[in-house]
């Protein structure tokens, strides 16, 4: 069977993790065998450059934390997703090299397309057969992550909403140019309502496959 690469693309709030699970415990029951990851920390190393990047207080160079994420992309991409895509797994990920073009790119004020070039060459040229994009205005999105108590502190979420709304508005570019791969889904709504919309395009993408 072929693997299929998914990702979940999306600003703060819009809902990734969650849909990310509902969409393996979908995939699972059509028969599928699944591998759910993220970035960074879907590896050791990864969990670690996570810490470092997301949850270490204080000043970050913009250079050094584009990098620390390519190096978790490389580890990531060579020992966890390209073998599983090898045995015909799903791979359900929670960002990739997107993530980094719009929050490095338009967040950071760095160059988008060196970001991106980066990625690809970290990584071998590698990119989703899908991208799903979550997108939420992000003052809805910024009260949703304010209901997460207990979640711990986040370098890169502890910003302004003008912040949010670049990498908003980043997002929507890549996916405007690249519409073969990324699919707008609105993340408004319950968690139900917006599975049955990821659903819709995953299934679409599953049957051309076939």
């Amino acid at each position: 069977m072929t693997g299929a690469y998914i990702t979940l693309e999306g600003g703060d709030g819009s809902g990734k993790s969650t849909q990310a699970a509902l969409l393996q415990a979908w995939l699972e029951a059509e028969g599928r065998t699944v591998v759910r990851t993220r970035e960074p920390g879907g590896t050791e190393l990864g969990v670690e450059i996570r810490r470092l990047v997301q949850h270490t207080e204080g000043h970050v160079a913009p250079r050094a934390e584009a990098l620390l994420y390519a190096a978790d992309r490389a580890h990531h991409v060579a020992t966890l997703v390209r073998p599983a895509l090898e045995r015909g797994d799903v791979v359900v990920q929670d960002r990739y090299l997107d993530s980094s073009v719009a929050y490095q790119g338009a967040g950071r004020e760095l160059d988008g397309e060196q970001i991106r070039d980066l990625s690809l060459w970290a990584t071998d040229g590698l990119l989703p057969q899908l991208t799903l994009l979550l997108d939420i205005d992000p003052a809805a999105g910024r009260e949703r992550m304010a209901g997460r108590a207990d979640a711990p502190y986040d370098r890169l979420e502890d910003t302004g909403l003008d912040f949010a709304e670049r990498v908003r508005a980043a997002y929507l570019g890549l996916a405007e140019a690249e519409p073969d791969r990324f699919v707008v889904v609105d993340a408004s709504g319950t968690p139900d309502e917006v599975h049955g919309r990821v659903v819709s395009h995953v299934r679409a993408m599953l049957d051309a496959q076939r």
